[in-house]
């Protein structure tokens, strides 16, 4: 069975999607078979990896709402090792045709059931809705990507929250796996501060690997590549690359 890690931040423009496909690259750049799924609406994941999301036959929405098999729909990319199970906006009426269906909360683990991939790494909607619920019910782990600004901790409780619930309602196995700072300045006193309040309230959770602001790590979603194709030296690189290590060694405790 796959090691499934859902990212997820219901706060937009955390770095989420950045990590979620730089992460899945490095991870597959280690020898690990990887599946990205993109459970996100606006499909950054799959763009940033070069694939056209208008131009799809099928995608996530087929898998959820249709009961399309995940085998007919999973394509691969231009890295070796990483496959994606792709998003359109389609995908953004999800939540209504889920809301009528049977087991809608789970549909997502049901489809998993058939994957023979090391690692899966779900990219979930800047939300809390029945698309998130899908992941955190079918992953093991959750990665939280948090930037460092001042409003950081704003609605992580809620998520927390919403992870208690599903652990308890859907899903016993669902734990936190890290909590990841993004957009880390060195230069200003804030970064550090918020910092070390996530320290606080995540004591022995956060990922000793910070992904630094780096305008490289922004530049590469507009080439559809991900930061290891695009400028593999760049800081933003580096700091990818070592937090996949990281993970993988959390990963291999599960």
């Amino acid at each position: 069975m796959p090691a499934i890690i859902a990212v997820a931040n219901q706060k937009g423009g955390v770095g989420k999607t950045t990590t979620t496909v730089n992460l899945a690259a490095y991870l597959a750049k280690a020898g690990r078979s990887v599946l990205l799924v993109d459970l996100d609406p606006q499909a950054n994941a799959t763009s940033g990896l070069g694939i056209d999301k208008n131009a799809l036959q099928h995608t996530i929405y087929d898998v959820l709402v249709e009961s399309t098999p995940i085998s007919e729909v999973i394509i691969e990319t231009r890295y070796k090792n990483l496959r994606l199970l792709p998003s359109s906006p389609v995908l953004a009426a999800a939540e209504i045709d889920l809301a009528g269906l049977p087991q809608r909360e789970s549909r997502l683990k049901t489809a998993f059931s058939s994957l023979t991939d090391e690692i899966v790494l779900i990219d979930c909607p800047p939300s809390l809705g029945l698309l998130t619920i899908n992941g955190l019910t079918a992953a093991q782990r959750l990665l939280i990507p948090v930037q460092a600004e001042y409003f950081a901790l704003e609605g992580l409780g809620q998520l927390l929250n919403t992870m208690q619930r599903v652990k308890q309602a859907l899903n016993p196995n669902l734990a936190l796996l890290g909590v990841v700072l993004t957009m880390h300045s060195a230069r200003t006193s804030l970064s550090s501060a918020v910092a070390a309040e996530v320290e606080r309230h995540f004591p022995d959770m956060v990922c000793s690997t910070v992904i630094p602001r780096n305008i490289r790590l922004a530049e590469a979603p507009s080439h559809g590549k991900a930061i290891i194709d695009y400028d593999r030296f760049s800081k933003g690189a580096r700091a990818y690359k070592a937090l996949a290590k990281e993970v993988l060694e959390r990963v291999n405790q599960i």
